[in-house]
């Protein structure tokens, strides 16, 4: 059975500052299609999409969704202007009564709806943002980054609510396991073309290398044969001119093909050089502890963390993962216990709020500033570990052109403030590199560049993120705040985390021995779990019954809503969406008491 368009895209044109960011660009969305949109940071992803939801008008083409479709969009700064709380915000879109669908989404991401705009986190704006498209509910959802400054916690309810849903969506992430988990398909956006592949996102880049290389052969053949005929024409043309003039404008048609062909972005030419050795013990942090007023960050914990150590920090918003970072690196003193320092340590620090570079200076002078007095642009070369370069020249490998270098950081996309805060850290030598949350907004290409490396740097690595994958591909050691002040150290990446906390109790804090960070060659497999339930389970059981009694609260509001004798024939439309709407929580309700059930019945076996 052919699926219903929900979205038509057709002969799309758009020019930005007088170069063409898409030419005659055509793609449909279906029903039911959950899709990645994929590509290079200034490809045009975000403004793609905000074509598709209608928010900007292309130079040319149409924009079709069918009538009764309707199309939310969730996008990466969105404007709260006018708005007293997020909870204003979150309920614009719907009407007078419906409130409680926010309530209800609120309630899975941990959203305060009372807060106010101007004090909210980036999470909370995020957090606020999704809930009022979750709760409009529309046929077809628009996602720009929804994954950018939420925890993990945040991101694995939003995971299971997409997995749930019956609209269809597309997503713009640099998550790989948050698309892998969802995604049933791939746009993918390069130099102006979109390409469709019907196939998990694991699938993509396979699919991009081979595409690439099917395109360097086609040019290596074409180059070629441009070559052959230009040796013709200079050899013998003389003598064959009027019956060749066919042959001389085919070799002016592929010389035109060849200087139309849009060279490829290659990858950032990043390079990370550690300084000299640090002494073998970088951290020794014995029994520290941190409280803000009558709130408990940290209860005495230990750590030590050796030269070449990988170790990563995880836990949900507001857990303390920057104050013990800050404590682990000396920004910070302990309200009680003992920390240490190294000897020979070079430290470098990509901060989360990118608060090292100045919005107004421009990137020439945020590469060339004066550490004493703040100052930049006042040479034309940078020191880049030891030898001077040419500021533009630097800025190149990093993938800006010349007319960005004497443009205002503030002008920079998200993807672009990282790559100048990582040219910025990486011009230095250091052995101790502090990264928090470096992953957002960097396209997958370049978080494979720097993956590999932090493999290779022979400094240590400490490093706060969300980006479960990630953290797999770069930690030798993982260290999780797990709520009420509690830390606690397991081997391995995010995954070993996960096998571990299902398969062993955790060490009381005040209890644990100092954790030996070293990092060994092959990460330890956490021992197979022990009967009865996993932490993931266990955990899953307590959360289903406040799940269930959600699921049916909404849906004895919904079977008031439509108890109405006159619905139907008043507001036909509203009388379907609530139809729908009743259906996919009752589908809902039956899976999560039918999970209930199966953990209960585990969990009552293993007793």
């Amino acid at each position: 059975m052919a699926r219903a368009p929900l979205l038509q895209l057709t002969d799309i044109s758009l020019t930005f500052g007088g170069n063409p960011l898409f030419s005659d660009l055509s793609l449909v969305v279906q029903e039911g299609d959950r899709l990645a949109l994929v590509g290079r940071n200034g490809s045009g992803k975000s403004t793609l999409m905000k074509v598709m939801a209608r928010l900007v008008e292309p130079d040319a083409g149409a924009v079709v969704t069918p009538e009764g479709v309707r199309v939310g969009y969730m996008e990466q700064d969105p404007d709260f202007a006018g708005f007293a709380t997020l909870g204003d915000y979150a309920a614009s879109g719907l009407p007078v009564g419906e409130g409680w669908r926010v309530e209800a989404v609120a309630e899975g991401l941990k959203l305060k709806l009372g807060a106010e705009p101007g004090r909210a986190s980036g999470g909370e704006r995020r957090r606020a943002a999704l809930a009022r498209l979750l709760a409009e509910a529309p046929e077809l959802m628009l996602l720009d980054e929804p994954t950018n400054h939420l925890d993990i916690e945040a991101i694995g309810w939003l995971e299971r609510e997409l997995a749930a849903t019956r609209a269809g969506f597309v997503l713009i992430s640099h998550d790989r396991a948050f698309l892998t988990a969802l995604a049933k398909g791939t746009l993918w956006l390069d130099r102006g073309v979109v390409r469709r592949q019907d196939r998990g996102f694991d699938a993509f880049e396979a699919w991009r290398d081979k595409t690439w290389e099917e395109e360097d052969q086609s040019r290596h053949k074409l180059d070629r044969k441009i070559k052959a005929e230009a040796k013709w024409a200079v050899e013998g043309i003389s003598a064959r001119r009027k019956r060749n003039q066919g042959r001389v404008r085919a070799l002016q048609a592929m010389r035109a093909e060849r200087a139309g062909l849009i060279r490829r972005q290659g990858a950032a030419e990043m390079a990370l050089e550690a300084g000299p050795q640090s002494g073998k013990r970088v951290i020794e942090a014995k029994g520290i502890a941190k409280r803000f007023g009558e709130q408990v960050i940290l209860q005495p914990f230990d750590l030590r963390v050796l030269r070449g150590d990988r170790v990563a920090f995880v836990g949900p918003n507001g857990a303390g993962k920057t104050t013990l970072l800050n404590m682990l690196t000396g920004q910070l003193a302990p309200d009680e216990g003992t920390m240490s320092l190294g000897t020979g340590l070079e430290m470098a620090v990509f901060d989360q709020a990118r608060a090292q570079l100045d919005p107004e200076a421009t990137l020439w002078e945020s590469l060339t500033e004066d550490p004493a007095t703040r100052v930049g642009g006042r040479s034309d070369q940078v020191l880049v570990r030891g030898q001077p370069r040419h500021v533009v020249g630097y800025l190149k490998e990093f993938l800006f052109d010349e007319a960005q270098a004497r443009a205002p950081v503030r002008s920079l996309s998200g993807g672009e403030k990282a790559r100048l805060l990582l040219a910025r850290i990486m011009a230095r030598e250091s052995n101790l590199l502090v990264l928090d949350e470096p992953t957002n907004d960097l396209d997958i290409e370049t978080l494979d560049l720097l993956q590999d490396l932090l493999g290779e740097y022979a400094g240590t690595v400490l490093l706060v993120s969300h980006d479960r994958d990630f953290i797999d591909r770069v930690a030798s050691v993982t260290v999780a705040l797990e709520g009420g002040g509690r830390a606690v150290v397991y081997a391995g990446g995010w995954s070993d985390m996960v096998a571990q906390r299902g398969a062993v109790e955790a060490v009381e804090p005040a209890k644990a021995k100092p954790a030996k960070a070293e990092a060994p060659k092959d990460k330890p497999r956490a021992p197979a779990a022990k009967p009865g339930l996993s932490f993931t389970e266990a955990h899953r059981l307590k959360a289903l019954p406040g799940e269930i009694a959600r699921l049916e609260a909404e849906i004895g509001k919904l079977n008031e809503l439509l108890s109405d004798p006159q619905l139907f024939s008043r507001e036909p439309v509203k009388f379907r969406k609530a139809t729908e709407a009743l259906a996919e929580r009752q589908d809902k309700l039956a899976a999560a008491e039918e999970e209930w059930l199966v953990l209960e019945e585990k969990a009552e076996a293993a007793g």
